[in-house]
């Protein structure tokens, strides 16, 4: 058994579904609270921790930035089944006739993807990737599969530092739930600060190279498509409101409307580099627009919304819980505790590297960027408030850490996996080499910066 078969054996053994994690995380959590916070030695405290629990787990603007996040996702992986999307990538796949070339072009455009949606990202990189694996069959060119699969993967260690990043763009929205708390803080200043914009191009540029020298030293492997299902090509015969369903016109004047109203919003706003308006309401917006344009009518949208709806299904049962653990985490006070801890142990220099480590161990845990964010962002405002650093920082030093582990965590490789036909031990050598350079290269930035 080599290494990645032992690693992922381990996985398998320590870490159950996400949903039984998050259980689990409750139950944890609710222990803590009766251990550490019951001072008045109530006998009915317990009741009280429940009614924190439920009081967490129901709360409107948390529940509303849960179904913004899942709206992010399924809009972003319906886009990426348009044929447009499809037409782009083929135009690229011509020229991946190496894996070392491959390797380069699939990780290079799913990074620059995945900064503007980390959904799109997700199944651009698995459909580019199954792409470059077709073209390799139909003209017999050996190439490392595995390398390529492991390229289609890399979006997910870079996507919160981009402009769907679930930390940095929901606390750019009026009235978010730690408002109260940090104020509201523009992209300008997180996704689009000095930090963010250096350590996302060195990204750009390093691991894209990385992979290709990685695919120039590597042996072919062997490519294991799964086949699509035939889809029914028959015409259908049309009556009366069902044209409607399939009219291309209407779909493009709805769906041209919505993006000429996000383009006039954009120019509207952006004078002296404002970027307020870039929220997750705006985003999804942008979303349903391009998405009904390229599919061309609503019908095929809404085929294209069924197909992507089920990998949102973990955040819609899944984010209700993680919003229970910072309910009890609030009002009984265990928020205080924790942030005194990491203020006692850190001071304004090591804080953000303290945040990207716990950040990354943390999503080992709980695989979501929002799930975490609604979890330990609480935590982290409260001692960087103490502690005295810029909140911009500390939301990005979590935001790295969240994602840097997506290279050792499976969980949202799942997708990828299903659609390449690949196993997640096949790309595990490989991003845990991304893992390591994007660690180095996101600490460096906190360091630096």
């Amino acid at each position: 058994m080599n290494f990645t078969e032992r690693f992922i054996k381990l996985f398998k053994s320590i870490l159950p579904a996400p949903f039984t994690i998050a259980i689990l995380l409750t139950g944890l959590t609710f222990l803590l609270a009766l251990i550490l916070t019951n001072n008045s030695g109530k006998e009915l405290y317990i009741i009280n921790v429940l009614e924190y629990w439920e009081k967490g787990l129901w709360d409107g603007p948390l529940l509303i930035f849960a179904i913004q996040m899942m709206l992010m996702l399924v809009l972003g992986h319906v886009l990426a089944l348009t044929n447009t999307v499809n037409n782009l990538i083929e135009k690229v796949t011509v020229y991946c006739n190496s894996t070392a070339n491959a390797a380069a072009l699939v990780t290079f455009f799913t990074l620059l993807v995945s900064l503007f949606n980390w959904g799109l990202g997700l199944i651009f990189g698995a459909i580019f990737s199954r792409k470059v694996g077709e073209n390799a069959l139909k003209n017999n060119i050996k190439i490392n599969y595995h390398i390529v699969g492991a390229a289609g993967y890399s979006g997910l260690m870079i996507w919160h530092g981009g402009i769907s990043g679930s930390a940095p763009i929901k606390i750019a929205e009026e009235n978010h739930f730690l408002a109260n708390k940090m104020g509201v803080i523009s992209q300008t200043e997180t996704i689009f600060s000095n930090m963010n914009i250096t350590i996302s191009i060195i990204l750009l540029i390093i691991l894209p190279i990385l992979m290709y020298f990685i695919g120039k030293s590597s042996k072919e492997s062997k490519i294991n498509i799964p086949k699509e299902e035939n889809k029914n090509s028959e015409s259908l015969k049309l009556y009366g409101a069902e044209k409607l369903d399939h009219s291309k016109i209407l779909s493009f004047i709805f769906g041209s409307i919505i993006l000429v109203y996000c383009i006039y919003k954009a120019i509207l706003k952006t004078d002296n580099f404002d970027l307020s308006f870039i929220n997750p309401n705006y985003i999804n917006l942008m979303l349903l627009g391009l998405g009904i344009l390229f599919h061309g009518t609503f019908i095929n949208f809404i085929k294209g919304v069924n197909n992507a709806i089920i990998g949102a299904s973990g955040i819609l049962i899944q984010f209700p819980l993680y919003f229970g653990i910072m309910g009890i985490m609030k009002y009984t006070g265990m928020i205080n505790i924790f942030s005194d801890f990491f203020v006692e142990v850190s001071n304004e220099f090591t804080f953000p590297i303290y945040t990207f480590i716990s950040a990354g161990i943390i999503n080992l845990f709980v695989p979501s960027g929002g799930g975490q964010w609604g979890v330990q962002g609480p935590i982290i405002i409260e001692a960087a408030t103490q502690i005295g650093v810029p909140y911009w920082k500390a939301v990005m030093a979590l935001a790295y850490g969240d994602q840097i582990t997506n290279m050792l965590q499976p969980f949202w490789a799942l997708p990828l996996l299903g659609i390449t036909g690949l196993k997640a031990k096949e790309i595990l050598p490989y991003t845990i080499i991304l893992f390591l350079v994007g660690s180095f290269i996101f600490i460096g930035g906190l360091i630096i910066f």
